[in-house]
């Protein structure tokens, strides 16, 4: 639907929702009750109404595909775009706790697989709080990528519990990525990229991918690229911190 004065939040130009109707506040608190359904398990989460091009195709060969990658706190969903198209075969969502914005998200994809027939089919979002359910929605290994991109630095001492990257949760990626699954962080606020390359560090199932893995991966390449912060930080010329890491098996 293109804009007019009964939506005036999709824009004419391109089909695509209206950022500015969706604005949400920057920062939430993860710690917070939220009211959102929340599966009791993975079993209990249909993907199916998440990818219903590809579950009707894995219907057709007896086998169901499972969703591999997870952004956590995706934002306006620009790595998820991005990744798409370089991945098309590859499941993937975005799990974002603020309401507006997930739900910015979930209307640009929709969009984007209307104005691009059979793309944009292997990705989705859902409003969630990962750093409380993630095991609700992922098994045991399920995932082999993981991207957590500028996350809320919560500069305040105190609040360094509520960060997305911290060392017991570390323990819940590990649970729900593969042995040589990948997890990316990037910031532009160098406390918190020590912070959350310290972390990686010090946790005995992961270990810091190679220059040449790095350079390598072409997902490392859209991390200050495809995201709206990511885009902030280099039109003002600022520095950013990344921190990739692999999950390994943990050594007895």
């Amino acid at each position: 639907m293109l804009e007019n004065e009964a939506n005036p939040t999709i824009s004419k130009s391109t089909g695509l929702p209206r950022k500015r109707f969706y604005r949400a506040r920057a920062h939430s608190n993860p710690l917070s009750d939220s009211h959102f359904p929340v599966p009791i398990s993975p079993s209990h989460v249909d993907f199916s109404l998440h990818y219903p091009q590809f579950f009707s195709l894995s219907c057709e060969v007896g086998c169901i595909k499972m969703v591999q990658f997870a952004d956590i706190g995706c934002g306006f969903g620009g790595l998820l775009v991005s990744l798409s198209t370089l991945f098309p075969e590859t499941l993937m969502i975005g799990m974002e706790l603020r309401d507006k914005v997930a739900e910015y998200v979930k209307e640009r994809i929709l969009a984007l697989r209307t104005t691009n027939p059979g793309q944009y089919q292997n990705v989705s979002v859902v409003r969630t709080n990962s750093m409380k359910y993630l095991p609700n929605y992922f098994e045991k290994g399920q995932l082999t990528k993981m991207f957590f991109l500028f996350p809320d630095p919560h500069f305040k001492e105190k609040n360094h519990r509520r960060r997305v990257i911290s060392p017991h949760l570390l323990d819940e990626y590990a649970y729900v990525l593969e042995v040589g699954g990948i997890i990316y962080t990037i910031t532009d606020v160098e406390e918190l990229g020590e912070w959350m390359k310290t972390c990686l560090d010090n946790h005995p199932m992961f270990e810091a991918l190679t220059e040449e893995e790095l350079q390598a991966d072409p997902a490392v390449k859209l991390l200050c690229t495809a995201t709206e912060e990511g885009q902030k930080v280099a039109r003002n010329g600022g520095q950013t911190f990344q921190a990739v890491y692999r999950r390994i098996a943990l050594s007895l």
